[in-house]
């Protein structure tokens, strides 16, 4: 099996949406036999690893563990990840081709980021050159700050999350609001969404961790809501 297939063959079940459309297709996953979709994650995730002018067999790693490869196939992917590195000139390209095409899937989009986020964060702290190429990449895919944020709010441990950035709500949200976005960010990051379809133990992992963010975020906003509501109860139970 090529590696292309192998890729394409996977996209559908490493990425975690699980629903589908009434088509039958999974509205999160890349067209069947898209060949420009599986070309461009491998490249961006091999540009990804040298984004801070170095590559390590941690970000190599960290990108097969996300896409497993055959052992049949793992020279051939050894080789295209080699030469995908050799420069990150380009992925401006390959990001711009597939947040096109894709627009009217974010969700798939915001994945195909989380996965340049894992190979990233592989080798330790995610760098400032790391940070730049993901952010070019987010903004390129038609993602706002809002959402970047929120994917990597989970490899930035030492950062105190914002929840209104978490949720995506603005200041003004009320409960109502804030409640629907915790439902419809829960439902998406849950981590037996990705346990249910064998995902690699790197995406359990994040959404375990976002799974937490966002309920954190929720639990902050709805208490910020009810000080507002009762402020001389808010303030004697301080």
């Amino acid at each position: 099996m090529s590696i292309w297939k192998r890729l394409l063959d996977l996209a559908g079940t490493a990425f975690h949406p699980t629903t589908v459309d009434a088509q039958g297709h999974d509205p999160c996953a890349p067209d069947p036999g898209d060949m420009d979709f599986a070309a461009a994650v491998v490249a961006l995730a091999a540009k990804m690893a040298k984004a801070d002018g170095r590559s390590t067999l941690d970000e190599a790693a960290a990108f097969r563990a996300a896409f497993p490869v055959s052992s049949e196939d793992q020279p051939l992917f050894d080789r295209l990840f080699a030469l995908a590195q050799e420069t990150v000139h380009g992925y401006e390209g390959y990001a711009r081709k597939i947040g096109k095409r894709y627009m009217a899937r974010p969700c798939l989009l915001e994945d195909v980021l989380d996965v340049l986020f894992v190979v990233a964060s592989a080798d330790g702290a995610i760098t400032q050159g790391e940070l730049t190429y993901l952010e070019r990449v987010a903004d390129l895919f038609g993602l706002t700050e809002t959402e970047f944020a929120r994917i990597g709010a989970p490899y930035f441990p030492d950062r105190e999350p914002d929840p209104y950035t978490i949720l995506g709500v603005a200041l003004s949200a009320n409960e109502d609001e804030v409640r629907r976005a915790w439902t419809r960010l829960v439902a998406e990051n849950h981590p037996d969404r990705f346990i249910a379809r064998g995902a690699p133990i790197e995406f359990i992992k994040a959404a375990h961790e976002k799974t937490a963010i966002i309920n954190a975020a929720f639990l902050q906003l709805k208490s910020n809501l009810a000080a507002k509501r009762h402020p001389k109860t808010a303030h004697l139970s301080a």
